[in-house]
């Protein structure tokens, strides 16, 4: 069977994409970057069932000239976490566009994930999932609607704010919507539904509630991932916190940017539990309990086998989306730091620390300042430090690294170039490089800053005592030249 899939480079897709070729189809993936679509996660004979197109939904002239003989197509693409005002109109527009485009196929059946959306007065963004239903169930081509609440798993973006939150908050003042109940349901059993509904006759034209075996108020889930974690927290519920206080609350404690923190404060309202058990007895599966999905989320991450992270997709709409067209590093109207390091050890052993950077690790000197400097970023609407990274050991192009993004990561050749995302008058790139001369091997470690206006060169000057400070002793924590209880100073 051939299947279309959209999102495939986010982070249901990248999770249904091996499932799909497991049992044997032949997947299209629909992507707005080729770049961004990792061929190295399958095998050369899982590359022959494979076929990447690119296309963005939100332009429809882009869908024009597609491949047409596909059986059943997943999309899986939504808006979330960009800009409050228009994420409602791109998720309508590229519906709208995929529909035209998927009228004309001979398609058999559309599967989406949505939202479950039982009460009458929704927040925008539920309000925007049932609108993309109803568009997706006015196709010619019948469509399966998959409503989820909260979904739990390594990497997801319910997962990591609960764990951000517990992790590093032993009190909690909280808002009063903590108290709302809500049906989490497991990554895993998520894969299962979209698996099992796929050309069942009897799921066409028809919308189904997906939830786990628990329904939780969103206190109760923070107090479960604590007991889980054999950590002691105490939260207190105040009627006090606006919505506004409550988005900058996530937003400063947690990894999650503004705009998705406003949009999960509006919707943690809504009551999201299944009044709708059908699917149980079309795809009988094992439902997991929340403290199983929570313990299957924490073997991955003691695994270092994150398949996908919330953090490392792009949404549609973002300016951020044409990220890897910033390879091509300015080398006119530019302030440079380069910092080249000679070193006789191993050169693989130099580009495993290149490539744990970040996250855990830290960067190799001066940890202390690189926080303040999240903080900062923070403070300004940015997205700081803790966001952290996907896993401990692996980068790959398109990964969020910290407050950089992964361009480049070419291990084999010893080049890592990463992209800044925090915010700055300017655009900011970090590369590392490792090179030989006269039989020598060095780290070449080069910060350019392609600076905005008269305050980007303002900024620059301002940050060169820092500079001058921490990249000479990165670089030299970087090739192992310094002793390992100065690293994080």
């Amino acid at each position: 069977m051939k299947i279309l899939l959209t999102g495939s480079t986010g982070y249901i897709g990248r999770r249904l994409l091996p499932i799909l070729l497991a049992d044997g189809h032949q997947v299209i993936c629909l992507v707005r970057d080729k770049r961004r679509f990792d061929w190295d996660d399958f095998s050369p004979e899982d590359h022959k069932s494979i076929l990447v197109i690119e296309a963005d939904l939100s332009k429809e002239e882009t869908l024009s000239g597609l491949p047409l003989d596909f059986d059943a197509a997943y999309y899986l693409v939504h808006s979330m976490s960009s800009s409050h005002q228009n994420f409602t109109h791109i998720e309508s527009e590229s519906a709208q566009n995929f529909v035209k485009f998927i009228d004309k196929s001979h398609a058999k059946q559309i599967i989406y994930l949505s939202g479950i959306v039982n009460d009458a007065e929704l927040s925008d963004h539920l309000l925007s999932r049932k609108n993309v239903e109803d568009i997706l169930l006015a196709s010619s081509i019948p469509a399966t609607v998959l409503r989820a609440a909260i979904i739990i798993g390594s990497g997801s973006s319910s997962f990591e704010i609960i764990r951000d939150l517990v992790e590093k908050l032993p009190f909690m003042i909280a808002p009063r919507w903590l108290k709302t109940k809500c049906q989490p349901i497991s990554i895993r059993n998520v894969i299962e539904y979209l698996r099992g509904v796929l050309l069942i006759p009897e799921t066409l034209h028809q919308s189904y509630d997906i939830g786990g075996a628990d329904i939780l108020t969103y206190k109760e889930m923070l107090y479960g991932y604590a007991k889980e974690r054999k950590l002691r927290r105490l939260i207190i519920t105040v009627p006090l916190l606006s919505p506004k206080l409550s988005s900058l609350w996530l937003y400063f404690v947690t990894s999650t940017s503004y705009p998705l923190a406003r949009t999960l404060v509006a919707s943690m309202k809504n009551e999201v539990v299944c009044k709708d058990n059908r699917i149980n007895k079309i795809v009988p599966i094992k439902i997991l309990h929340y403290r199983e999905a929570l313990q299957l989320a924490f073997n991955k991450i003691t695994q270092k086998n994150i398949i996908s992270s919330w953090k490392d997709a792009i949404a549609i709409g973002t300016m951020n989306k044409d990220f890897l067209n910033k390879v091509n590093v300015p080398e006119h109207g530019v302030y440079l730091d380069k910092r080249i390091v000679k070193f006789e050890g191993n050169q693989d052993t130099v580009i495993d620390n290149m490539w744990r950077i970040g996250g855990e690790q830290g960067w190799y000197f001066g940890n202390i300042l690189w926080r303040i400097r999240g903080v900062m970023d923070k403070m300004v609407g940015g997205v700081g430090l803790r966001r952290g990274r996907r896993n401990e050991t692996e980068l790959k192009p398109g990964d969020a690294l910290d407050f950089w993004r992964v361009l480049i990561a070419d291990k084999k050749n010893g080049r890592l170039l990463l992209y800044a995302e925090m915010k700055l008058p300017g655009e900011a790139w970090l590369e590392f490089k490792i090179k030989e001369s006269d039989g020598k091997a060095m780290l070449i470690q080069t910060a350019t800053f392609q600076p905005l206006g008269v305050w980007g060169r303002v900024y620059w000057y301002l940050m060169l005592p820092f500079h001058g400070f921490i990249f000479p002793q990165m670089a030299k924590g970087i090739v192992g030249s310094l002793p390992r209880n100065q690293l994080a100073r």
